[in-house]
């Protein structure tokens, strides 16, 4: 509590305003969402739209800016730092992975930041195998992966993502050993899989939609805890596979703020953006970018659904012995 006051003092003394008029006036100037990846992609439209609808909410302009690289440290770091008041941080659950994956990071992922709102939710990934393979369903991979341990492949994107956690996860609680491949990025490990150089990967329904249609894969399962109405009927979840209970991986985008930030403000913050995500417009916007319906949080409901996030990956993380040094900016 000490440090957070200093903090919020900080934040108030670069404002020339005491604490409760600075959040009393908030906001006073235009805000930003700092983005940890490169503008154009899915979670950059998501801001996009919700920063457009947030700033004729506020009276007061809303930018997104991307900082990507280093794993989404680079960004976090910024808003830690950031002592303008008026800065927002855009995550996913690459936040909860890099809690556990870098023993030194420039920023406690806990303490520094102070939960805002649950934004928007892709959905569940989808577990894809080459069309070739000869497995017609997820308990035939399982069997097949303990006759041949450590020789089914699975593809990434590379260490320390969800797509890699996703895949550790299943081999922890299937209780087989897979062999990881970590590619340079999503696209050209999703070709490897279609061409049959690796056996399965954890991916987004819509990355995988035309090489499904066009017979090259075929899906196994989902990783929701429920069947999503976006997929089709039949797909069954993970969960339904016997002793994989309670297997869950599914994306998620929120905003966070600086600890410093008063209380008022980020309950403002919440109540705007709780209002918007209802509005139809937006959820029919969403929805074509493959959001799936997102449960209405408080900033304190979210700030729990971090916490179990950050939790589950890092029982993941451990069993897997994962470490990796803090890349440089």
């Amino acid at each position: 509590m000490h440090r957070m006051l200093n903090r919020r003092t900080l934040v108030a003394s670069a404002l020339a305003l005491p604490v409760s008029t600075w959040a009393a006036t908030w906001p006073s100037r235009p805000l930003r969402i700092v983005l940890p990846f490169a503008a154009g992609g899915s979670s950059d439209l998501v801001a996009r739209l919700l920063a457009d609808k947030l700033g004729q909410a506020l009276g007061s302009a809303v930018v997104v800016e991307s900082r990507a690289g280093a794993n989404g440290i680079i960004a976090s770091e910024a808003v830690a730092r950031s002592t303008d008041g008026h800065s927002l941080l855009w995550v996913s659950a690459a936040h909860a992975i890099n809690a556990n994956l870098y023993p030194r990071l420039p920023y406690d992922s806990q303490r520094d930041f102070a939960p805002v709102a649950l934004v928007a939710s892709p959905g569940p990934m989808v577990v894809a195998v080459p069309a070739a393979l000869p497995v017609r369903n997820l308990p035939d991979l399982i069997a097949l992966a303990r006759r041949q341990p450590g020789q089914v492949s699975y593809a990434s994107a590379g260490i320390g993502n969800v797509l890699h956690l996703a895949g550790e996860m299943l081999g922890q609680q299937a209780g087989v050993q897979l062999l990881h491949v970590p590619y340079k990025g999503a696209a050209p490990a999703l070709n490897d899989l279609a061409a049959g150089q690796v056996n399965l990967m954890f991916n987004s329904a819509l990355a995988v939609a035309p090489m499904v249609k066009d017979g090259r894969i075929r899906l196994l399962a989902q990783t929701g805890i429920q069947r999503s109405p976006a997929l089709p009927a039949d797909l069954p979840t993970v969960t339904e596979t016997p002793g994989l209970a309670g297997f869950q991986v599914t994306g998620w985008f929120g905003l966070l703020a600086p600890s410093a930030m008063p209380a008022d403000a980020t309950a403002r913050l919440n109540a705007e953006c709780v209002r918007i995500l209802a509005l139809p417009e937006l959820r029919e916007k969403l929805a074509l970018l493959g959001s799936a319906d997102t449960p209405t949080q408080s900033a304190r409901e979210f700030g729990a659904f971090l916490a179990a996030e950050t939790d589950r990956y890092a029982r993941v993380i451990r069993a897997a012995g994962l470490r990796l040094e803090t890349p440089s900016s």
